[in-house]
């Protein structure tokens, strides 16, 4: 079984009820500590928190170690000029190159340019 790494425009559709992970066990997919922070940051409330918990359970969690802060910073020297990338999407993006996983995003005008990335 692949698993599929999610970034966090994909988990907010899927917790507005979009049927866009298709049924698939959260168990399918992981995330990093960096997705959950996106997504804590984006509680408006001790509820909107309690409710990405509970909906997150099941998920695979990546750690974000130094190889991926250390690419993370050499992708935002080569890309923050000529793409104005951001810090987290960075983070993201060298995760899923260590850890060779296909990721999965809305956004992927901000990550296509990036040479061996594969998205979903």
């Amino acid at each position: 079984m692949e698993i599929i790494f999610l970034d966090t425009n994909i988990l907010i559709e899927h917790f507005k009820g979009k049927s866009i992970l298709n049924g698939k066990p959260l168990n399918n997919f992981c995330i990093s500590e960096i997705i959950l922070m996106e997504l804590y940051q984006g509680a408006r409330n001790k509820s909107d928190l309690a409710f990405i918990k509970k909906n997150l359970k099941g998920i695979n969690i990546v750690e974000t170690n130094s190889d991926i802060i250390s690419l993370s910073l050499t992708i935002l020297e080569k890309y923050n000029l000529s793409h104005n990338m951001k810090i987290y999407d960075a983070i993201i993006a060298s995760t899923t190159l260590i850890y060779d996983l296909k990721l999965w995003t809305l956004n992927k005008k901000d990550f296509r340019y990036i040479p061996n990335l594969k998205l979903y």
